[in-house]
């Protein structure tokens, strides 16, 4: 839906076409009032507008500076300029401007609606070729690279993907078909001179090295080239031919050692290449990585310019090893940042379900586990200026005891209640944030009836974005801002004529009108009278005014 806003220095003028035009008819879903170019131009700074309808003679700055400004700081935001003079001139100076239409008081609302209309339909032909299928191939050619490397390093950290989903991303970023087929990887660590290069003359080298390792590898091995988080270059490589294993290791060492020997002799420097055994794409990727790093860690250590081939790879089922679950992208943490509640909860479940088929040292696990959570949780609360304690309630006792669980189903059910307690707490949290902002809203509206209640407005006094505001208002209350606003001006206007004596442009004053005329216009639309109309058919004989109105002659 779009935005839209109102520019002129006579509010009666903003008024009207705010409140009275059907903008809701063309798919407009707020209108934003600026008596003012330098006010309209604070309000671009602080929201996207998609069209902005102003008129060209104003004080201080015209209508022609203001859609100068517009052009050159937000292009994809279109102007409409009014104008009660029908000169040619400013027509043309509008055109040139890059306006994107112009229109000569008075105008019809229909005329308007059908402009408006236009211009929207431009706006949206220009964001389909944004995001047309060609430009989108262009970008993706162009970012390739970037985004192989993106994917093989969150498998290599145990992203989980759906086979479906996963498949899907490897073919569109034309990335070697690898499912079910042996794959190795390769971690290559850039040494000497290389860590003193700069990030430019650096890219240039990582971006050689994967050039020549594909050169090397083919055409016996598949290769996928990426980055993990430590700067160290990765290589998953998989073979072509059906040999059997060790065949296939003896292979891929030799390419390795090419591999380091053409790094030597056209990058002129040197580098640690560790290679691991063997394993299934892509189930034990998360695994062959730990393994080369392990191996990188303990048998490599500070020394340069070697080849190691892991022996742990893999590693044995009776070595002591953490639980994969806990480190998962996106982890626990981040799941709990981002409010996928569903998600951290099917989390814990994995956790445990691990936990559960790991034998020996089970005690160290569970005390692996629960840091993990317990840090999780911390990060939640901490991130969110809340304490610990006053999001899980007595679960907090129990968390500075440290581990007192002794068992996984001990364990398990004190993170479930944790998550529980943790849920509840926030999701009770937003409501009473929501219903904050509802009274808020509804207060600042009340008080201020007779003075500017634009959606705006309001966002300023409550310090949110008016987009967000107006969707949480309709979604709590099931009206919007304008329609609630425009009920409580009719309400009030109809108490006044029916109450108080009070003159016609009087109660328009009282109820946010500066002009008798529109007040009267919307009055009519809204009931179906006039203000006069209304107050002769519906008033009492013997109403409030009129009593105290004869108590006092006699």
């Amino acid at each position: 839906m779009a935005q839209l806003l109102i520019v002129d220095d006579e509010a009666h003028v903003v008024e009207r076409l705010a409140e009275l035009v059907p903008w809701e008819r063309i798919g407009i879903a707020a209108v934003h009032k600026a008596y003012s170019a330098f006010e309209a131009l604070d309000l671009l700074n602080a929201h996207a507008f998609d069209i902005v309808i102003s008129d060209i003679r104003m004080p201080g700055m015209s209508g022609l500076e203001l859609s100068r400004q517009v052009r050159d700081k937000w292009p994809k935001t279109k102007c409409i300029l009014l104008s009660g003079y029908a000169e040619f001139e400013y027509a043309k100076e509008a055109i040139a401007n890059g306006t994107a239409s112009y229109l000569l008081k008075p105008v019809t609302d229909e005329e308007l609606l059908d402009t408006v209309s236009g211009v929207l339909e431009t706006v949206r032909e220009e964001w389909n070729a944004v995001i047309s299928q060609e430009r989108i191939a262009r970008t993706l050619r162009e970012n390739l690279p970037q985004l192989r490397s993106t994917l093989l390093g969150e498998l290599l950290l145990g992203k989980r993907y759906a086979e479906a989903d996963l498949r899907d991303k490897m073919e569109m970023l034309g990335v070697p078909d690898l499912f079910g087929k042996p794959v190795s990887l390769l971690l290559v660590r850039l040494e000497k001179p290389f860590y003193g290069y700069d990030p430019r003359g650096l890219a240039l080298v990582e971006y050689a090295a994967g050039n020549i390792a594909g050169e090397l590898f083919a055409p016996g091995f598949q290769l996928w080239a990426g980055k993990d988080t430590y700067d160290y270059l990765v290589f998953a490589v998989s073979p072509e031919a059906g040999e059997g294993e060790e065949e296939r290791q003896q292979a891929l060492e030799r390419a390795a050692e090419q591999l380091q020997e053409a790094i030597h002799a056209y990058l002129k420097g040197e580098a640690t290449i560790v290679i691991s055994r063997e394993g299934t794409f892509p189930g034990d990727v998360a695994a062959l990585y730990d393994g080369t790093l392990s191996a990188l860690r303990r048998r490599v250590g500070n020394e340069q310019d070697l080849i190691l081939t892991a022996a742990d790879g893999l590693p044995a089922r009776t070595e002591l090893r953490s639980l994969a679950s806990l480190y998962e992208l996106p982890s626990l943490a981040q799941l709990l940042e981002a409010g996928q509640w569903d998600a951290a909860e099917q989390r814990i479940e994995r956790i445990f379900g691990e936990l559960q088929s790991r034998s020996g040292c089970i005690q160290e696990l569970l005390l692996e586990a629960y840091f993990a959570i317990a840090s999780a949780v911390s990060s939640y609360a901490h991130k969110n200026g809340r304490p610990l304690s006053g999001l899980i309630g007595p679960g907090y006792d129990q968390l500075l005891q440290g581990v007192p669980y002794r068992s996984i189903r001990h364990l398990q059910d004190w993170s479930v209640a944790l998550m529980n307690s943790l849920r509840c707490e926030t999701e009770s949290e937003t409501k009473r944030s929501r219903a904050k902002l509802i009274a808020d809203v509804r207060q600042f509206v009340e008080r201020r009836l007779a003075e500017d209640v634009s959606l705006t407005a309001i966002a300023e006094h409550v310090y949110m974005h008016p987009v967000y505001i107006s969707k949480i208002y309709k979604r709590e209350t099931g009206e919007n801002v304008s329609d609630y606003v425009h009920r409580l001006r009719m309400e009030k206007a109809v108490h006044l004529l029916l109450h108080t004596p009070g003159k016609i442009y009087e109660i328009a004053a009282d109820v946010g009108y500066q002009r008798a005329h529109s007040f009267i216009n919307v009055f009519k639309k809204h009931t179906g009278l006039t203000p006069q109309e209304y107050r002769d058919k519906y008033a009492s004989p013997q109403s409030d005014y009129e009593v105290k109105r004869h108590d006092t002659t006699t």
